[in-house]
């Protein structure tokens, strides 16, 4: 008897034995255990508190991911253009890119708008905007029929203002001035609207153009215009803060599609949640970067900003988005 209860024991626990072993190997087999790299592209420089969020999402993608999910940070344009990098994307290479509204106005019309100049005031505004139906409709149209894909698009790098070796009072003192921006017509058109002469180019350029004399300034944040040191080469900021610079990064829905569930929502949860951070941080800093502006010898120029408000209006009715603006602002609650 007691031989006989030994043996049954025994059989159970083997039975349980193989269940555990079974059940493993399934879980084993259920996990990806595959290791992916996303190269991450951005014109910014090293120095820029944008790419500091960077590395920090690079750091937590990893660490969360137990190593299965890991993003190599490439700035200074070391991946090539933005467009560049962004055709790569939708072929389906492993690259990400720090992109804005404008841009992607190309792909979605519409969605040229977010870059359209006094649209919104500060981060609070251009997050609602980004959070509202009217986005998440561009969102959706950027993947259905483009093959991109929006990770988050919460990455604030400040209000853009002009930058020039004489002061800008009012649009009328743009005039017969070539200043770089960014080759969108959005943003080209706004430029124009509010007197100066659009000339598109990388940013990394604006530096030697200026210096050359081939522009005779830019538009850029704090962000971009002290770490790339164009005070040594322009004399003022003059305050317009015409274009609240919302960012996104955005990658290929082929590339996308090849991670397993798990990291596509880790990818997305963290993306928002480190550009919510890096936003804050950046909005909070706006003064310092000044700061340090007018100790490397700039001149802070406070224009009249509603001259400048009355004179974009122009943008919107060349590019025909006067009734979506108003749209957004309603949705805004403006």
């Amino acid at each position: 008897m007691k031989k006989l209860t030994l043996v049954l024991l025994f059989l159970l626990a083997s039975i349980l034995a193989v269940g555990c072993s079974s059940s493993s190997s399934s879980e084993s087999k259920g996990k990806d255990d595959k290791v992916y790299t996303l190269k991450m592209s951005t014109q910014q420089a090293e120095t820029s508190p944008i790419v500091k969020g960077f590395y920090e999402l690079a750091d937590r993608l990893e660490e969360k991911s137990e190593g299965r999910l890991k993003m190599e940070v490439f700035p200074s344009a070391q991946l090539g253009s933005d467009d560049d990098v962004i055709e790569q994307a939708e072929q389906g290479v492993n690259v990400a890119v720090l992109t804005d509204g404008s841009r992607m106005g190309l792909y979605v019309k519409d969605m040229g708008v977010i870059g359209a100049p006094y649209l919104a005031d500060n981060y609070e505004d251009v997050l609602k905007i980004t959070q509202g139906d009217t986005f998440k409709t561009w969102e959706k149209a950027l993947a259905d029929e483009h093959g991109i894909r929006v990770l988050s698009f919460n990455w604030y790098d400040g209000p853009r203002h002009f930058l020039t070796n004489e002061p800008i009072e009012k649009p009328e003192d743009l005039k017969g001035l070539r200043i770089r921006t960014p080759g969108s017509p959005v943003w080209q058109e706004s430029v124009k609207a509010m007197g100066a002469t659009p000339i598109a180019m990388p940013w990394g350029d604006a530096y030697s153009a200026v210096q050359q004399g081939a522009i005779d300034g830019a538009e850029a944040q704090h962000t971009s215009t002290y770490p790339s040191r164009m005070y040594e080469v322009v004399k003022y900021v003059n305050k317009t803060g015409h274009f609240q610079l919302i960012n996104g990064i955005i990658v290929g829905e082929k590339w996308f599609s090849t991670l397993p569930e798990d990291l596509q929502t880790l990818l997305l949860e963290e993306a928002k949640a480190v550009a919510e951070v890096n936003a804050k941080e950046i909005a909070a800093m706006q003064a310092e970067l000044e700061d340090k502006l007018v100790a490397e010898g700039m001149e802070i120029v406070e224009p009249d900003v509603e001259a400048f408000k009355k004179a974009a209006e122009k943008a919107y009715d060349v590019l025909g988005l006067t009734k979506l603006k108003d749209q957004i602002h309603e949705e805004m609650g403006k």
